[in-house]
Formats: C-alpha cells, sequence, structure tokens
C-alpha cells in the first residue's frame, strides 16, 4: 500500500511546484541558442568554409538545422509522453496505480539534465584548434563512452549507442528514483527498482535493437 508522504518526498513535491509551461519554453529556448552557436562553430571548422558559405553550399545544412530547430520542441514532447507512459505503464505491472500527468510533468523537469552536455560540447569547442575537423565537434558527446573510446575508433553503428551511455544518463535515472519516490509514494527500493524496470531495461533494449538492425 502507498505510503504516507515522507519528508524527503514532501520537500521534492515543493521543489516541482512551478509554472511547468514557462519551464517548458525555457527548456526550448535554451536547446536552441546553445544547438544554434554549436552548429556556427561546426560551419567555422569546416575548412574554407566562408568561400563555401558565400558561394551557396551549405543551403542543406541551413535547411536541416532549421527542420531541426522547428522540431525540438515537438520532439521532447514526444519524449516527454514516451517516457511518462513507460513509467505508468511499467508502474502499472508493478502493481502501482500512477498519476501520468505528474509523471509527463517530471519527464518534463528531468530533461534540463540534458542542457549539460549540449552547453558542455559548445564550450569545449568554442575557440577549437586549427585541427579540429566538423566531425569531431558534431560526433562530440561528453563524458560518453564514445568520448572515451573516440569517434574515429569505432564503426558507426556504435556512434550513437556508445554516445548514449553517459554519466547524464545515470544523473536522469537518479533524478526518475527520486521523481517516482514523490510521485508514487513507495519506498527508495521499491523506486529503484521501477527505474531499472521501467527506464533502464526499455533503453537496454532499444540501443540493442538499434545495434542489431543498424546498417553500415
Amino acid at each position: 500500500m502507498p505510503k504516507d508522504l515522507s519528508p524527503l518526498a514532501k520537500r521534492i513535491r515543493e521543489l516541482l511546484d512551478f509554472d511547468k509551461r514557462l519551464y517548458f519554453l525555457l527548456i526550448v529556448m535554451l536547446f536552441w541558442v546553445i544547438r544554434y552557436l554549436t552548429n556556427t562553430i561546426i560551419l567555422e571548422a569546416i575548412p574554407d568554409s566562408e568561400n563555401l558559405e558565400a558561394r551557396g553550399d551549405f543551403m542543406i545544412f541551413h535547411v536541416f538545422n532549421t527542420l531541426n530547430y522547428l522540431w525540438t520542441p515537438f520532439a521532447l514532447l514526444w519524449k516527454f509522453t514516451v517516457i511518462a507512459f513507460l513509467f505508468w505503464l511499467g508502474g502499472f505491472f508493478l502493481g502501482y496505480k500512477l498519476p501520468f500527468k505528474e509523471l509527463w510533468q517530471f519527464a518534463l523537469v528531468a530533461e534540463g539534465i540534458f542542457l549539460i552536455p549540449e552547453l558542455i560540447r559548445f564550450l569545449v569547442y568554442l575557440s577549437p584548434s586549427i585541427s579540429t575537423s566538423y566531425l569531431e565537434i558534431q560526433e562530440y558527446r561528453p563524458l560518453s563512452l564514445l568520448s572515451l573510446i573516440g569517434f574515429d575508433q569505432v564503426a558507426d553503428r556504435w556512434k550513437y549507442p556508445l554516445g548514449t551511455l553517459n554519466v547524464f544518463e545515470v544523473l536522469y535515472a537518479t533524478l526518475w528514483i527520486y521523481g517516482f519516490y514523490a510521485i508514487s509514494r513507495r519506498s527508495m527500493k521499491e523506486s529503484v527498482i521501477a527505474v531499472l524496470v521501467c527506464y533502464i531495461f526499455p533503453l537496454t533494449v532499444w540501443l540493442t535493437w538499434f545495434v542489431m538492425v543498424y546498417r553500415d
């Protein structure tokens, strides 16, 4: 049976008591700004970029970036919905009745952790050396297995999975432990198990499937 809220759970709920709409707009704007600045650095790292830009050779690059900016809020909304559904469904199988709205709102809040690697990538290559290639900037995933091994040392099929296995995914899962703890009113041990079942396991399945179906 669900227990009464512990002091920690009450504190978490208090911290989450703010306008989620403004928070969402802030996250989207920050993603836009950081990615725009990073894409500018990527372009400048391409040899003879000024002449290529003047000739219009970067038109496709700009078109795809613009589409990516436009898609960002919808991609985030979709991600929040999928994550919340995984926790709602996983909770159902574990015998917990969870409010989908609160799970969705926590997915929105927890997404802020993924602004940090975007910002780190921008800061690391803020003043790139002459030897830095645009692919090095584009493929850089801070504090991940990919950055540890080197993007040029692995086959293409492994870049996304190794880039996804990073410190920020661990922090994200940890945030969800506390979020699940506050939302479900279950024990911390039960919350850890729920995150393993609802997030870690599906993520492992997804990355395994990606590697298996990828065509080099």
